[in-house]
Protein backbone atom coordinates (compact mmCIF):
# COMPACT_ATOMS: atom_id res chain seq x y z
CA UNK A 1 0.00 0.00 0.00
CA UNK A 2 2.72 2.51 0.91
CA UNK A 3 3.97 1.57 -2.71
CA UNK A 4 1.53 2.80 -4.20
CA UNK A 5 0.88 6.32 -2.36
CA UNK A 6 4.45 6.85 -2.96
CA UNK A 7 4.13 6.58 -6.72
CA UNK A 8 0.59 7.90 -7.01
CA UNK A 9 2.04 11.00 -5.23
CA UNK A 10 4.88 11.85 -7.56
CA UNK A 11 3.16 10.59 -10.62
CA UNK A 12 -0.10 12.55 -9.96
CA UNK A 13 -0.38 14.90 -7.36
CA UNK A 14 3.23 16.18 -7.70
CA UNK A 15 3.13 17.03 -11.56
CA UNK A 16 -0.08 18.09 -10.98
CA UNK A 17 0.94 20.51 -7.81
CA UNK A 18 3.68 21.48 -10.25
CA UNK A 19 1.35 22.76 -13.63
CA UNK A 20 -0.89 24.44 -10.26
CA UNK A 21 2.56 26.32 -9.66
CA UNK A 22 3.36 27.22 -13.11
CA UNK A 23 -0.05 29.14 -13.62
CA UNK A 24 -0.34 30.62 -10.49
CA UNK A 25 3.19 32.24 -11.19
CA UNK A 26 1.95 34.47 -13.46
CA UNK A 27 -0.64 36.17 -10.73
CA UNK A 28 0.26 35.33 -7.53
CA UNK A 29 3.45 37.30 -6.27
CA UNK A 30 3.54 34.84 -3.11
CA UNK A 31 4.25 32.09 -5.35
CA UNK A 32 6.62 34.02 -7.47
CA UNK A 33 8.80 34.99 -4.53
CA UNK A 34 8.78 31.60 -3.19
CA UNK A 35 9.80 29.91 -6.85
CA UNK A 36 12.41 32.77 -7.12
CA UNK A 37 14.11 32.57 -3.82
CA UNK A 38 14.10 28.94 -4.18
CA UNK A 39 17.02 29.57 -7.69
CA UNK A 40 19.66 29.11 -5.00
CA UNK A 41 18.28 27.17 -2.00
CA UNK A 42 21.18 24.68 -2.32
CA UNK A 43 24.03 26.77 -3.23
CA UNK A 44 22.91 28.87 -0.61
CA UNK A 45 22.79 25.84 2.11
CA UNK A 46 26.13 24.56 0.68
CA UNK A 47 27.58 28.03 1.80
CA UNK A 48 25.79 27.75 5.15
CA UNK A 49 26.65 24.90 6.01
CA UNK A 50 30.30 25.44 5.70
CA UNK A 51 30.46 27.72 8.18
CA UNK A 52 29.30 25.55 11.20
CA UNK A 53 30.77 23.11 13.25
CA UNK A 54 29.56 19.82 11.64
CA UNK A 55 30.67 17.94 14.67
CA UNK A 56 27.56 19.32 16.98
CA UNK A 57 24.32 17.80 16.57
CA UNK A 58 21.96 19.21 13.93
CA UNK A 59 18.46 19.81 14.81
CA UNK A 60 15.23 20.75 12.14
CA UNK A 61 13.14 22.82 12.75
CA UNK A 62 10.26 23.64 10.20
CA UNK A 63 7.16 26.18 10.10
CA UNK A 64 5.02 26.36 7.39
CA UNK A 65 5.00 30.46 8.48
CA UNK A 66 5.75 32.83 11.03
CA UNK A 67 2.92 31.88 13.53
CA UNK A 68 4.16 28.44 13.55
CA UNK A 69 7.72 29.91 13.65
CA UNK A 70 6.14 32.04 16.86
CA UNK A 71 5.45 28.43 18.62
CA UNK A 72 8.85 26.98 17.84
CA UNK A 73 10.87 29.77 19.29
CA UNK A 74 10.65 29.08 23.21
CA UNK A 75 12.10 25.35 22.12
CA UNK A 76 14.77 26.66 20.22
CA UNK A 77 16.06 28.89 22.59
CA UNK A 78 15.85 27.13 25.44
CA UNK A 79 17.34 24.09 23.22
CA UNK A 80 20.13 26.56 22.60
CA UNK A 81 20.69 27.41 26.33
CA UNK A 82 20.70 24.09 27.33
CA UNK A 83 22.59 22.54 24.72
CA UNK A 84 25.53 23.61 22.46
CA UNK A 85 23.62 21.97 19.15
CA UNK A 86 23.34 23.51 15.60
CA UNK A 87 19.92 24.30 14.41
CA UNK A 88 18.51 24.43 11.16
CA UNK A 89 15.37 26.55 10.60
CA UNK A 90 12.92 25.97 7.39
CA UNK A 91 10.00 27.80 6.25
CA UNK A 92 7.57 27.09 3.29
CA UNK A 93 6.11 30.72 2.69
CA UNK A 94 8.43 33.75 1.76
CA UNK A 95 7.01 35.74 4.57
CA UNK A 96 8.04 33.48 7.38
CA UNK A 97 11.91 32.82 5.43
CA UNK A 98 12.09 36.73 4.74
CA UNK A 99 10.97 38.20 7.95
CA UNK A 100 13.10 35.34 10.08
CA UNK A 101 16.53 35.78 8.43
CA UNK A 102 17.84 37.77 11.47
CA UNK A 103 16.37 35.41 14.35
CA UNK A 104 19.62 35.07 16.32
CA UNK A 105 19.22 31.54 18.05
CA UNK A 106 19.43 30.12 14.16
CA UNK A 107 22.65 28.63 12.82
CA UNK A 108 21.05 28.64 9.30
CA UNK A 109 17.22 29.69 7.93
CA UNK A 110 16.41 28.28 4.46
CA UNK A 111 13.44 27.39 2.78
CA UNK A 112 12.06 23.82 2.67
CA UNK A 113 12.79 22.17 -0.45
CA UNK A 114 9.70 21.32 -3.15
CA UNK A 115 8.23 18.14 -1.89
CA UNK A 116 10.46 15.96 -4.86
CA UNK A 117 11.84 12.56 -3.99
CA UNK A 118 15.50 14.10 -5.57
CA UNK A 119 15.20 17.15 -3.84
CA UNK A 120 14.08 16.15 -0.12
CA UNK A 121 17.09 13.42 -0.55
CA UNK A 122 20.08 15.78 -2.09
CA UNK A 123 18.36 18.17 1.33
CA UNK A 124 18.81 15.55 3.80
CA UNK A 125 21.92 14.65 2.86
CA UNK A 126 23.28 18.12 3.13
CA UNK A 127 21.76 18.57 6.22
CA UNK A 128 22.21 14.98 7.98
CA UNK A 129 20.00 16.12 11.17
CA UNK A 130 19.85 14.31 14.14
CA UNK A 131 16.07 15.16 14.79
CA UNK A 132 13.48 16.94 12.32
CA UNK A 133 10.55 19.05 14.40
CA UNK A 134 7.49 19.76 12.33
CA UNK A 135 5.41 22.66 14.12
CA UNK A 136 1.70 22.02 13.87
CA UNK A 137 0.57 20.74 10.60
CA UNK A 138 3.25 21.48 8.05
CA UNK A 139 4.19 17.97 6.94
CA UNK A 140 5.48 16.94 3.44
CA UNK A 141 5.03 13.23 1.65
CA UNK A 142 8.33 12.76 0.25
CA UNK A 143 10.12 14.53 3.39
CA UNK A 144 8.73 12.25 5.27
CA UNK A 145 9.49 8.81 3.48
CA UNK A 146 13.18 10.11 2.87
CA UNK A 147 13.16 10.79 6.41
CA UNK A 148 11.90 6.47 7.47
CA UNK A 149 14.72 5.65 5.17
CA UNK A 150 17.44 7.52 6.63
CA UNK A 151 16.07 6.70 9.94
CA UNK A 152 15.73 9.89 11.04
CA UNK A 153 13.28 10.71 14.04
CA UNK A 154 11.05 12.76 13.61
CA UNK A 155 8.49 14.66 15.93
CA UNK A 156 5.28 16.83 15.04
CA UNK A 157 5.15 19.45 17.51
CA UNK A 158 2.15 21.70 19.02
CA UNK A 159 -0.14 19.29 16.87
CA UNK A 160 -3.37 20.02 16.02
CA UNK A 161 -6.03 17.69 14.31
CA UNK A 162 -9.68 18.97 13.76
CA UNK A 163 -12.61 17.14 14.44
CA UNK A 164 -14.02 17.53 11.25
CA UNK A 165 -10.65 18.02 9.22
CA UNK A 166 -10.91 16.70 5.11
CA UNK A 167 -8.10 14.41 6.08
CA UNK A 168 -10.85 11.96 7.70
CA UNK A 169 -12.50 11.78 4.15
CA UNK A 170 -12.10 8.18 3.21
CA UNK A 171 -9.18 7.70 0.54
CA UNK A 172 -7.61 10.79 2.06
CA UNK A 173 -7.58 8.98 5.60
CA UNK A 174 -6.36 6.07 4.10
CA UNK A 175 -3.14 7.98 2.33
CA UNK A 176 -2.59 9.84 5.95
CA UNK A 177 -2.67 6.78 7.63
CA UNK A 178 0.75 5.83 5.71
CA UNK A 179 2.28 8.80 5.86
CA UNK A 180 1.84 9.13 9.64
CA UNK A 181 2.81 5.46 10.06
CA UNK A 182 6.59 6.41 10.70
CA UNK A 183 6.14 9.34 13.07
CA UNK A 184 8.24 9.07 16.25
CA UNK A 185 6.31 11.57 18.70
CA UNK A 186 3.29 13.50 18.05
CA UNK A 187 2.99 15.60 20.70
CA UNK A 188 -0.54 17.49 20.64
CA UNK A 189 -1.67 20.40 21.96
CA UNK A 190 -5.03 19.22 23.93
CA UNK A 191 -6.49 15.66 24.41
CA UNK A 192 -9.25 16.18 21.21
CA UNK A 193 -6.51 16.42 18.75
CA UNK A 194 -4.65 13.51 20.65
CA UNK A 195 -7.84 11.70 20.02
CA UNK A 196 -8.16 12.76 16.31
CA UNK A 197 -4.47 11.36 15.58
CA UNK A 198 -4.92 8.52 17.14
CA UNK A 199 -8.02 8.43 14.26
CA UNK A 200 -5.16 7.70 11.72
CA UNK A 201 -3.64 4.30 13.79
CA UNK A 202 -0.94 5.78 15.46
CA UNK A 203 0.29 4.05 18.29
CA UNK A 204 -0.91 5.56 21.87
CA UNK A 205 2.84 5.31 22.93
CA UNK A 206 3.52 8.13 19.72
CA UNK A 207 0.92 10.52 20.80
CA UNK A 208 1.54 12.57 24.57
CA UNK A 209 -0.77 15.51 25.20
CA UNK A 210 1.95 18.39 26.29
CA UNK A 211 -0.08 21.73 25.52
CA UNK A 212 0.39 24.98 23.12
CA UNK A 213 3.58 26.66 23.09
CA UNK A 214 2.05 29.78 22.01
CA UNK A 215 1.33 30.44 26.17
CA UNK A 216 5.27 30.20 27.10
CA UNK A 217 6.18 32.20 23.98
CA UNK A 218 3.25 34.90 24.77
CA UNK A 219 4.48 34.93 28.77
CA UNK A 220 8.06 35.81 28.01
CA UNK A 221 7.20 38.40 25.33
CA UNK A 222 5.17 40.05 27.97
CA UNK A 223 7.87 39.95 30.40
CA UNK A 224 10.14 41.90 27.55
CA UNK A 225 6.87 44.16 26.27
CA UNK A 226 6.86 45.37 30.54
CA UNK A 227 10.44 46.98 30.20
CA UNK A 228 9.88 48.79 26.92
CA UNK A 229 8.69 52.31 27.27
CA UNK A 230 6.26 53.30 24.41
CA UNK A 231 5.06 56.35 26.62
CA UNK A 232 5.40 58.10 29.41
CA UNK A 233 5.21 56.95 32.48
CA UNK A 234 2.25 59.30 33.47
CA UNK A 235 0.40 59.34 30.09
CA UNK A 236 -2.65 57.18 30.99
CA UNK A 237 -2.78 58.73 34.85
CA UNK A 238 -5.98 58.86 35.42
CA UNK A 239 -7.40 57.27 32.32
CA UNK A 240 -9.51 53.77 31.07
CA UNK A 241 -7.20 52.53 28.27
CA UNK A 242 -9.09 50.70 25.60
CA UNK A 243 -6.99 49.09 22.59
CA UNK A 244 -8.45 47.89 19.83
CA UNK A 245 -5.59 45.35 17.92
CA UNK A 246 -5.06 44.32 15.08
CA UNK A 247 -8.53 45.69 13.23
CA UNK A 248 -9.36 45.02 9.65
CA UNK A 249 -11.83 47.72 8.24
CA UNK A 250 -14.85 44.81 9.25
CA UNK A 251 -13.72 44.96 13.08
CA UNK A 252 -13.94 49.09 12.92
CA UNK A 253 -17.41 49.34 10.79
CA UNK A 254 -18.84 47.33 14.46
CA UNK A 255 -16.60 48.56 16.95
CA UNK A 256 -15.65 52.38 16.14
CA UNK A 257 -19.44 53.74 17.00
CA UNK A 258 -19.53 52.26 20.50
CA UNK A 259 -16.11 53.27 20.94
CA UNK A 260 -17.33 57.27 20.18
CA UNK A 261 -20.42 56.54 22.14
CA UNK A 262 -18.44 55.43 24.95
CA UNK A 263 -16.51 58.28 24.91
CA UNK A 264 -18.98 60.17 25.29
CA UNK A 265 -20.36 59.13 28.06
CA UNK A 266 -16.89 58.39 29.93
CA UNK A 267 -14.70 61.30 29.46
CA UNK A 268 -11.37 59.02 31.02
CA UNK A 269 -11.71 56.77 27.62
CA UNK A 270 -8.66 56.74 26.23
CA UNK A 271 -8.08 54.79 23.18
CA UNK A 272 -5.53 53.30 21.01
CA UNK A 273 -6.25 51.67 17.58
CA UNK A 274 -3.97 49.58 15.65
CA UNK A 275 -4.65 48.81 12.15
CA UNK A 276 -3.82 45.47 10.89
CA UNK A 277 -2.66 46.99 7.94
CA UNK A 278 -1.41 50.33 8.85
CA UNK A 279 -1.23 52.19 5.77
CA UNK A 280 -1.51 55.94 4.63
CA UNK A 281 -4.72 55.20 3.77
CA UNK A 282 -6.17 52.99 5.87
CA UNK A 283 -5.00 55.72 8.94
CA UNK A 284 -6.50 58.55 7.01
CA UNK A 285 -9.71 56.85 6.72
CA UNK A 286 -9.55 56.39 10.76
CA UNK A 287 -8.78 59.85 11.41
CA UNK A 288 -11.69 61.14 9.25
CA UNK A 289 -14.24 59.17 10.74
CA UNK A 290 -13.30 60.79 14.10
CA UNK A 291 -12.80 64.21 12.79
CA UNK A 292 -14.46 66.81 14.44
CA UNK A 293 -15.55 64.60 17.01
CA UNK A 294 -12.58 63.22 18.89
CA UNK A 295 -9.43 64.62 18.41
CA UNK A 296 -6.26 62.19 17.01
CA UNK A 297 -2.93 61.72 16.75
CA UNK A 298 -0.56 59.57 15.46
CA UNK A 299 1.94 57.09 17.77
CA UNK A 300 4.88 58.45 15.30
CA UNK A 301 3.86 62.37 16.33
CA UNK A 302 3.40 61.35 19.87
CA UNK A 303 6.15 64.28 20.88
CA UNK A 304 3.45 67.06 19.56
CA UNK A 305 0.70 65.39 22.32
CA UNK A 306 -1.84 67.37 23.40
CA UNK A 307 -4.53 65.31 24.98
CA UNK A 308 -5.97 64.09 22.21
CA UNK A 309 -8.43 60.93 23.45
CA UNK A 310 -7.67 58.55 20.20
CA UNK A 311 -4.00 57.65 19.29
CA UNK A 312 -3.37 55.86 16.20
CA UNK A 313 -0.46 53.14 15.40
CA UNK A 314 1.60 53.67 12.49
CA UNK A 315 4.20 51.47 13.12
CA UNK A 316 4.10 47.56 13.52
CA UNK A 317 5.49 45.24 15.68
CA UNK A 318 4.72 46.65 19.24
CA UNK A 319 1.22 45.53 19.67
CA UNK A 320 2.11 43.12 22.53
CA UNK A 321 3.24 45.80 24.18
CA UNK A 322 0.61 48.46 23.92
CA UNK A 323 -1.83 45.63 25.23
CA UNK A 324 0.56 46.14 28.51
CA UNK A 325 -0.82 49.66 29.14
CA UNK A 326 -4.46 48.55 28.34
CA UNK A 327 -7.74 47.95 30.61
CA UNK A 328 -9.48 45.90 28.11
CA UNK A 329 -8.80 44.68 24.71
CA UNK A 330 -10.64 44.02 21.18
CA UNK A 331 -8.79 41.80 18.89
CA UNK A 332 -9.18 42.20 15.46
CA UNK A 333 -9.99 39.88 12.47
CA UNK A 334 -13.09 38.42 14.50
CA UNK A 335 -15.67 40.01 11.78
CA UNK A 336 -13.36 39.28 8.92
CA UNK A 337 -11.81 35.61 8.18
CA UNK A 338 -10.72 34.86 11.64
CA UNK A 339 -9.74 36.01 14.70
CA UNK A 340 -5.86 36.89 15.47
CA UNK A 341 -4.05 36.02 19.06
CA UNK A 342 -6.41 36.36 21.84
CA UNK A 343 -3.36 35.27 24.29
CA UNK A 344 -1.24 38.26 23.74
CA UNK A 345 -3.77 40.48 25.55
CA UNK A 346 -4.76 37.90 27.82
CA UNK A 347 -1.37 37.52 29.70
CA UNK A 348 -1.34 40.73 30.82
CA UNK A 349 -5.22 40.10 32.99
CA UNK A 350 -7.69 42.33 31.31
CA UNK A 351 -10.93 41.42 29.64
CA UNK A 352 -11.11 39.99 26.05
CA UNK A 353 -13.76 41.35 23.81
CA UNK A 354 -13.82 40.19 19.88
CA UNK A 355 -16.32 39.39 17.13
CA UNK A 356 -18.14 36.24 16.42
CA UNK A 357 -15.37 34.82 13.99
CA UNK A 358 -13.51 32.33 16.43
CA UNK A 359 -13.85 29.05 15.11
CA UNK A 360 -9.88 29.11 14.18
CA UNK A 361 -8.92 30.01 18.31
CA UNK A 362 -9.54 27.11 20.62
CA UNK A 363 -7.84 29.51 23.24
CA UNK A 364 -11.23 32.55 22.30
CA UNK A 365 -13.73 30.00 22.65
CA UNK A 366 -12.24 28.62 25.88
CA UNK A 367 -11.73 32.07 27.14
CA UNK A 368 -15.67 33.18 26.42
CA UNK A 369 -16.37 29.75 28.30
CA UNK A 370 -14.35 30.47 31.20
CA UNK A 371 -16.06 34.10 31.42
CA UNK A 372 -13.24 35.89 30.75
CA UNK A 373 -13.77 37.36 27.17
CA UNK A 374 -16.78 38.02 25.28
CA UNK A 375 -18.49 38.02 21.40
CA UNK A 376 -19.98 41.12 20.32
CA UNK A 377 -22.64 41.13 17.00
CA UNK A 378 -22.93 44.24 16.65
CA UNK A 379 -22.53 48.39 17.51
CA UNK A 380 -25.49 48.26 20.57
CA UNK A 381 -24.12 44.76 22.17
CA UNK A 382 -20.20 46.13 22.28
CA UNK A 383 -21.60 49.46 23.56
CA UNK A 384 -23.50 47.65 26.91
CA UNK A 385 -20.54 45.17 27.13
CA UNK A 386 -17.65 48.28 26.68
CA UNK A 387 -19.67 50.37 28.98
CA UNK A 388 -20.18 47.52 31.96
CA UNK A 389 -16.41 46.47 31.60
CA UNK A 390 -15.13 50.61 31.60
CA UNK A 391 -18.04 51.24 34.77
CA UNK A 392 -17.71 48.01 36.41
CA UNK A 393 -14.36 47.47 38.16
CA UNK A 394 -15.58 44.36 40.00
CA UNK A 395 -16.80 42.77 36.58
CA UNK A 396 -13.71 44.11 34.68
CA UNK A 397 -10.96 42.54 37.35
CA UNK A 398 -12.97 39.22 37.13
CA UNK A 399 -12.78 38.69 33.10
CA UNK A 400 -9.43 40.05 33.83
CA UNK A 401 -8.39 37.35 36.74
CA UNK A 402 -10.02 34.73 34.48
CA UNK A 403 -7.92 35.58 31.30
CA UNK A 404 -4.79 35.92 33.66
CA UNK A 405 -5.08 32.03 35.10
CA UNK A 406 -5.79 30.94 31.66
CA UNK A 407 -2.27 31.72 30.80
CA UNK A 408 -0.44 31.11 33.73
CA UNK A 409 -2.30 27.63 34.18
CA UNK A 410 -1.02 26.63 30.48
CA UNK A 411 2.79 27.32 30.90
CA UNK A 412 5.44 24.62 30.32
CA UNK A 413 5.15 23.11 27.21
CA UNK A 414 8.25 23.70 26.27
CA UNK A 415 10.03 22.33 28.91
CA UNK A 416 8.10 18.68 28.13
CA UNK A 417 8.86 19.31 24.46
CA UNK A 418 12.45 19.34 25.53
CA UNK A 419 12.45 16.43 27.28
CA UNK A 420 10.98 14.49 24.61
CA UNK A 421 13.43 15.97 22.20
CA UNK A 422 16.21 15.35 23.87
CA UNK A 423 15.76 11.36 24.18
CA UNK A 424 16.41 11.08 20.40
CA UNK A 425 19.71 13.26 20.22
Amino acid sequence: MKKFWYFFYNLVIIPAGKIIIAFSFLYNKKIRTGINDRKKLFENLIIDLAGIDRKKKMIWFHSASMGEFEQAKPIIEQIKKEKDFNIIITFFSPSGYRNSLKYPYADIISYIPFDTPFLTERFLNLVRPSITIFMRYDIWPNMIWQLEKKRIPYFIVDATMRSNTKRYWPVVKDFHKILFAGVTRVLSVSREDASNFEKFGIADSKIKVIGDTRFDRVFQKSLQAKEKKLFKDDFFVGKKVFVLGSSWENDEEVMLPAIQTLMKYDKNIIVIIVPHEPTILHIETLEHQFYRKYSTIRFSLLNNYNNERIVIIDSIGILLTLYSYAHAAYVGGSFKQGIHNVLEPAVYGIPVVFGPKIGNSLEANVLVDKGGAAVIHDKKEAYRLLRKIFNDEFFRAKMGNICAAYVKDNIGATDQIITEIFKFV
